[in-house]
């Protein structure tokens, strides 16, 4: 697999203890905490992270986009 436009990549909100929980295609991959965590994650389901873009549609981002690691105002 070269990217992972044939993944279902959901990052969902981050937590209010930090770090944001990774799924692709239904099963979580694991909690990542900046973009390269999602990068690894994505990695070890098959896509070829020199592939994997972050801004790209291939990648579903709930509550802020790959900036986004921490909730508003918060200490995460």
């Amino acid at each position: 697999m070269d990217d992972a436009s044939t993944l279902r990549v959901i990052v969902q909100p981050p937590a209010p203890a930090g770090g944001r929980r990774v799924r692709v295609d239904g099963t979580v991959l694991g909690i990542a905490y900046g973009p390269a965590d999602v990068r690894e994650f994505l990695r070890r389901a098959g896509a070829d992270p020199d592939q994997v873009d972050l801004d790209g549609p291939g990648i579903e981002w709930r509550g802020g986009g790959p900036d986004v690691w921490s909730l508003p105002g918060g200490a995460a």
